[in-house]
């Protein structure tokens, strides 16, 4: 099925609004979330001398912007959601941007690497290239794209007043080499436990050059 602007007008809406309603109790229910081992899989395969600039993709309140900022990086927030961008702001003291993932306006060959962990699934599946090749665009040559996503069959639609889609490796993996990314590693979340246990793909992807 095809979505038209209004479907995709509401859908980041609605997913937005979700978000907003439940922002203070999403930050306190996230705060302690160690996502340590994402933060390294994206900064050991950046090339060159740290510090690096990150952008941090669907920043939320700003616990990993903190995080970026106390490893010495320059990190810049991106979020649609005004509360997170508020939170992750006053939290971090970084640059934040609002902005939703379907408008993007990012500049082009700005950033060594670009964290997007658990935000990509908010992109409607036929808008997913065009992302992708906005977030290509908006690193440098040579530089890294995390990301990590709940994985699925590569099926879509509402869960819990948030959209999602949800995709198996073959199916992330063709879209990311379709949108000029060359794979460097991926794995499944949480460390150690069964794969049936795992329901986090996370994967590491180059822009050539």
């Amino acid at each position: 099925m095809t979505l038209d602007p209004e479907d995709l007008a509401k859908i980041t809406a609605l997913t937005l609004a979700n978000y907003e309603e439940n922002a203070v109790d999403f930050e306190a229910g996230t705060r302690g979330h160690d996502v340590s081992q994402n933060i390294a899989a994206l900064l050991r395969h950046i090339r060159g001398e740290p510090p690096f600039d990150v952008l941090d993709l669907g920043c939320g309140p700003g616990r990993d912007l903190k995080t970026f900022a106390a490893l010495g990086h320059r990190p810049v927030g991106l979020d649609g959601t005004p509360s997170f961008v508020e939170m992750a702001r006053a939290a971090s003291g970084c640059e934040v941007w609002q902005q939703d993932f379907l408008q993007l306006s990012l500049p082009p060959a700005r950033f060594d690497g670009v964290f997007a962990n658990a935000v990509l699934f908010h992109v409607p599946s036929q808008e997913l290239p065009r992302v992708l090749r906005e977030l290509w665009a908006t690193l440098r040559p040579g530089g890294v794209l995390f990301c990590s996503n709940p994985r699925g069959g590569n099926q879509e639609g509402w869960n819990r007043g948030r959209y999602g889609a949800y995709h198996d490796l073959d199916g992330w993996r063709s879209l990311m080499t379709e949108a000029g990314f060359d794979e460097l590693e991926h794995y499944y979340r949480p460390d150690g436990l069964p794969r049936e246990q795992q329901p986090w793909l996370a994967s590491v992807w180059r822009r050539p050059g």
